[in-house]
């Protein structure tokens, strides 16, 4: 890739071809690339058009979609991919669950980085280098190549979806933002099943490898049109940036999602584990001592004082446990208890991120009107009634019975997600949003890191695989911690409904 074209405004900044141009109050006569002449023209015709929010959200959300796709449809792929690059499938898993702990690590990083030099430069570079590490899976030649280059891909791509929930916030006034995020919720969802919905018939029909070739040019479509119509963000005060803070979160974070990925195989009382579960509240200890001294903190911790951040990151945290824990331990127990085939498997649990993908739009529109608290505290009733329903599945249960009860745990994610992201965004400035955003993403990764691991050790501790009753009991302590994310949303300050602020504003 050559270097891009660069200008440079009265004050001495550079400016590169990924950024939108220059100010509006930039030295007249100076002369710009051609490129950026034409982007300058269709951006401002977006920003000036009645649709240029949801020009700016679609946009964002493609880049979202493209990091999210790949996971779904890789994961059922393993055994292939193990086949071919003579390896096995428990080594490869960490080309699924290394992505995650990346980018749950990364994230705060990441987020202050688009707050620093703006969030649309940090996206569309980040969708850069998804495109190149896609490519290099493509092309992997054995376990380790594919592994490195699914690290180096989600760790650019981490900053995606930092940067565009940044966008997204900033393009919209704070009682609209949850409508938005409702679509980005939308995305999250339904990204995995359209991946396996094309993935998996692609895989059959050709090779895993195609997974990638498909992601490359879905990146670069991302960076192309979010070139041309994503708008320019200011960029961030010239303060140090928090060295200290983000190794400290990284490791500390880093640690305790390795300690818990690794438990359920290596065993709880393994030294790499109980060393992380021992080092990570040390480092995170560390880190919140560090916060508080330094001037320029990667995350303030001020903001945790306010009920509509610190409640809302809790209210994410209990959600994702709850979701992702039964989302991992449904397919095993329609296979294991009911015997389903694992196509059969699949057709059913779709019916899971349908719902959840579908709802998260309409919850947004409600939380315009109802809150973020009213929504968010609903969508955890949600999930802890989903969770009850499944913990009374048996050998005998209808099939109409586990739709409903998967249904209904899609419908509380739904409702759920774009609330409490909203209460977060809402609770910290606007040159903030870029870290705040990556702060409730990394919660939510560590939710979902649990929720998994410790649901599966539950149900593996109670009993055996074909046990229902060790099901039931994974189950309803998964409704115990979708309680607890309902407590927290309710807890969130109550807001506004639009109509109430927009006459006030008058």
């Amino acid at each position: 890739m050559t270097a891009p074209d660069h200008t440079v405004d009265e004050d001495g900044d550079r400016f590169d071809e990924l950024e939108v141009g220059l100010d509006s109050g930039a030295e007249e006569g100076v002369a710009l690339p051609w490129s950026l002449v034409w982007q300058r023209r269709v951006s401002q015709r977006v920003a000036d058009g009645p649709k240029g929010p949801w020009i700016v959200l679609f946009a964002s959300l493609l880049g979202v979609f493209t990091a999210a796709f790949t996971i779904t449809v890789l994961t059922v792929s393993l055994a292939d991919v193990a086949d071919d690059l003579d390896s096995t499938a428990g080594t490869l898993t960490w080309a699924v669950t290394g992505p995650v702990l990346a980018m749950a690590v990364l994230g705060p990083v990441a987020g202050k980085l688009a707050d620093r030099i703006g969030a649309r430069t940090v996206y569309l570079w980040s969708l850069v280098g998804v495109a190149v590490f896609a490519v290099l899976c493509a092309v992997a030649w054995d376990a380790t190549s594919l592994i490195v280059a699914r690290f180096g891909g989600a760790a650019l791509g981490a900053a995606a979806g930092p940067a565009a929930l940044a966008m997204i916030n900033r393009s919209f006034p704070r009682e609209r933002r949850a409508q938005a995020l409702g679509y980005w919720s939308l995305v999250i969802a339904g990204a995995p099943v359209l991946g396996v919905m094309i993935g998996g018939p692609l895989v059959d029909a050709a090779s895993w490898r195609m997974i990638f070739v498909l992601q490359a040019p879905i990146a670069v479509a991302g960076v192309v049109i979010g070139f041309l119509v994503l708008p320019t963000v200011p960029r961030g005060p010239r303060e140090p940036f928090d060295v200290a803070g983000s190794a400290l979160l990284a490791i500390g974070v880093g640690s305790i999602l390795v300690a818990l990925n690794r438990g359920s195989t290596a065993g709880w009382s393994n030294p790499l584990v109980l060393g992380g579960f021992l080092l990570g509240p040390v480092l995170l200890a560390a880190f919140v001592v560090v916060e508080l001294r330094t001037p320029h903190p990667l995350l303030p911790m001020p903001w945790f004082r306010q009920r509509s951040f610190s409640f809302a990151m809790g209210a994410l945290f209990f959600a994702q446990f709850t979701y992702m824990g039964g989302f991992i331990l449904t397919p095993l127990l329609l296979q294991e208890v009911l015997g389903y085939s694992v196509s059969r498997t699949g057709l059913v649990s779709i019916a899971r991120p349908l719902a959840y993908s579908v709802f998260g739009p309409l919850a947004g529109w409600l939380v315009v009107r109802r809150g973020e608290r009213t929504v968010g505290a609903a969508g955890g009733l949600a999930l802890a009634a989903s969770m009850v329903g499944l913990a009374m599945i048996t050998a005998d249960t209808g099939v109409w019975w586990i739709e409903g009860s998967l249904v209904l745990s899609g419908i509380g994610m739904g409702a759920m997600t774009p609330s409490m992201t909203a209460s977060v965004a809402n609770s910290v400035d606007a040159a903030d949003l870029g870290v705040a955003s990556a702060a409730s993403q990394t919660m939510g990764q560590m939710g979902t890191v649990a929720g998994m691991q410790i649901l599966l050790a539950v149900q593996s501790t109670v009993g055996a695989e074909s046990d229902a009753g060790s099901y039931s009991v994974a189950y309803m302590v998964a409704c115990g911690t979708a309680l607890a994310s309902a407590v927290a949303a309710g807890l969130v300050r109550a807001g506004r409904p639009a109509e109430v602020a927009v006459a006030t504003a008058r």
